[in-house]
């Protein structure tokens, strides 16, 4: 989120200096204005933050209203309305100023500041430290091609870094005597700004200021919009306790809301280029430099959650790029535990873990980009990486230690705010333990010997989908393939069910398919056309396959010559029960993960909630729709059948009756 022209000069008075800077990393525009557009999802691209939607300034039908999220800018090419997030709820919700700050402060769970009469001051002395710091960064790059810096130098060619490369990048050389403070105050910059912009500190034996950085190789830290913040230096002195040293806290540089390369790596995002998390400065440098423009690491600490924000704002999963030693595990663990209470739908992390004794840099030069690019497709999604840690933290052989390792799980998914992340990884982890824990038929100890068995299996079991679907929804496929069945057979079913059909999630990608033809063709094609409309989109061997079913076959509704009413009331008993059998086996799986500890009333009222829904889809339908008589003794028929059996019984008598020829 950028802020208009017009309106710094009232931020400027009303709110401190860096508050903007916050609000605009924490809130996508894209989702400031979502609340009042339908964005076009054939025109617009989410990945890539270039959103398009009907412009809500004036009456349109086309999308000429264009949101950039990455830099925080809307445009409407028809009525020619601009501006920022600020701006957008000043138009659309009719308030000044300070209310739209207001309003999204508090959808970015920042609270407003109180009113400072100093922000003024406040704001031109961060832009004075700013001119500071870019005095400071045009000094040590100038140090870097003295004789002092030789062993610099050489440091960096050794690294691959040319001096094009060191130019480009702004790095520079810290001399262990006549640093930045000398040459500044040669310059007429007062040793107050120099302090407070972490160039110098007050000694703590009485003698004055000092340089923080000496003898160092210097790397500016940039914030999104370019401007030098900080520094990070690398000590020349192999024997030196701080190899890599930051500039301390200040007014312009918090380390735990700032990402080294910031700005390009956004913009190369936005190109495309995978987002990348490196651990350190030479990394990031040796990633770009190899092609992976869009590389940005943090600032000597692990990430925060802030950081996190900044990364989801420039991509929606980043690839977190650790090395593969004990030091990188233990990194990547911790981002996870930070990162599991932050997700939301859409965005997550993965892991590309380094070969063990290499980082990026290493890799690059041993084995070349095309090494670093296989990594990076192969990167591991984090609910993989979760399971990993969780099941190598402790034994899982016996059934108390798998016990113990889904507890484990459940506390980490319950740490997840948003619930429908949190189902989500429910699912993928139900699907590891069973791919981790499946029992291995195969084993000696657990092989059928068929040479002692009486018989065997029929051929025609052996090819039930009761018996060899894995995912154990046999069930729900033969329900699936009945529908389609009647809905291909009987041209009044595809009418009647057909909101049915397009709302409808089928497990098979064949199915979902062929329903959606059905919804196409409705009753525009007979009974007898339907095979041949279907077969124009290859779907001859799906259908071939399910009316080979013998469970559909045998069924009474998929006779040609059957009354309407069978066929109907078969279809709403199979969607009926689709739909209760899948709600019970949600709720049953959130009840699971729900039962870390306490279990409450609202957890068992839902479970029986879920029974009492499933129960009463039991039923069918047709059942529901037969009238019976009761005999005398209290037995109940169905009257259909009664007339029938009274219809052959008659026959019978009135056969034994006719005289003999």
């Amino acid at each position: 989120m950028a802020i208009a022209p017009q309106l710094r000069d009232t931020a400027r008075m009303s709110l401190p200096p860096g508050f903007l800077d916050e609000l605009r990393s924490r809130l996508s525009l894209g989702q400031v204005v979502g609340r009042k557009v339908m964005w076009d999802t054939r025109k617009s691209n989410q990945g890539k933050g270039d959103l398009w939607a009907p412009c809500p300034f004036h009456q349109e039908k086309s999308a000429s209203f264009h949101v950039d999220d990455r830099k925080g800018f809307y445009y409407c090419f028809g009525c020619h309305a601009k501006g920022d997030a600020i701006t957008f709820v000043r138009e659309t919700e009719n308030v000044d100023f300070m209310e739209a700050v207001r309003i999204l402060a508090g959808e970015a769970g920042l609270p407003m500041p109180e009113r400072d009469p100093q922000a003024q001051q406040k704001t031109d002395h961060r832009s004075a430290l700013v001119a500071v710091m870019e005095q400071a960064v045009q000094f040590h790059k100038m140090q870097l091609q003295t004789g002092a810096a030789a062993q610099a130098r050489e440091y960096l060619e050794h690294r691959g870094l040319n001096p094009e490369a060191q130019a480009r990048w702004d790095i520079g050389f810290a001399p262990a005597q006549g640093g930045v403070l000398e040459y500044l105050t040669g310059k007429g910059v007062a040793e107050k700004l120099i302090v407070d912009a972490g160039l110098a500190a007050q000694s703590d034996r009485g003698s004055g200021l000092y340089n923080r950085f000496r003898d160092r190789i210097m790397f500016p830290i940039r914030d999104g919009r370019g401007r030098p913040i900080g520094f990070g230096g690398r000590a020349m002195d192999p024997n030196h306790p701080a190899k890599y040293y930051n500039s301390p806290e200040t007014d312009l540089f918090d380390k735990g809301r700032s990402l080294y390369n910031q700005g390009p790596a956004r913009e190369a995002a936005g190109k495309g280029k995978p987002l990348i998390v490196a651990e350190g400065y030479m990394d990031v440098i040796a990633l770009s430099e190899a092609g992976f423009a869009a590389t940005v690491a943090p600032l000597g600490t692990a990430i925060t959650d802030n950081q996190l924000h900044l990364l989801w704002r420039i991509a929606d999963e980043p690839i977190i790029a650790l090395d593969g030693d004990t030091a990188g595990l233990r990194a990547a663990m911790r981002v996870i535990d930070i990162a599991l209470p932050l997700l939301e739908a859409g965005k997550s992390l993965r892991f590309a873990l380094m070969p063990e004794g290499l980082d990026p840099d290493d890799l690059i030069k041993t084995q070349g980009a095309s090494a670093m690019q296989k990594l990076l497709d192969g990167a591991i999604p984090m609910v993989r990486m979760l399971w990993d840690r969780e099941l190598e933290a402790a034994p899982a052989s016996t059934p108390e230690q798998r016990a113990g390792l889904d507890l484990r799980l459940r506390m980490a998914i319950g740490k997840i705010q948003n619930q429908d992340v949190k189902r989500y990884y429910a699912e993928a982890i139900k699907e590891l333990r069973w791919i981790t824990f499946r029992p291995n038929y195969y084993a000696p100890a657990n092989r059928f010997d068929r040479r002692k068995a009486p018989g065997g299996p029929l051929a025609s079991t052996k090819a039930s989908a009761l018996v060899n679907d894995p995912n154990g929804r046999s069930i729900e496929a033969l329900r699936e393939r009945v529908i389609l069945a009647l809905c291909v057979r009987h041209a009044q079913m595809r009418s009647e069910f057909e909101a049915a059909l397009e709302n409808f999630e089928f497990l098979e990608p064949d199915h979902q398919e062929l329903a959606l033809r059905l919804i196409d063709v409705a009753l525009s094609h007979g009974d007898d056309e339907i095979l041949m409309y279907l077969g124009k989109f290859g779907l001859e061997s799906v259908v071939s396959k399910i009316f080979n079913d013998p469970m559909v076959r045998v069924l009474p509704a998929m006779q040609r010559d059957v009354q309407f009413e069978v066929p109907r009331m078969t279809l709403a008993e199979q969607f009926a029960k689709l739909d209760a059998e899948r709600g019970h086996r949600q709720a049953m799986e959130d009840a699971e993960f729900d039962m870390s500890g306490y279990v409450d009333e609202g957890l068992t009222h839902r479970v029986q909630l879920a029974n009492y829904a499933l129960n009463d889809s039991g039923g069918t339908s047709l059942e529901q729709s037969v009238e019976y008589d009761v005999s005398s003794n209290g037995l109940s028929m169905d009257r259909s059948e009664r007339d029938a059996l009274a219809k052959i019984v008659a026959d019978i008598i009135s056969n034994t009756k006719k005289p003999k020829k």
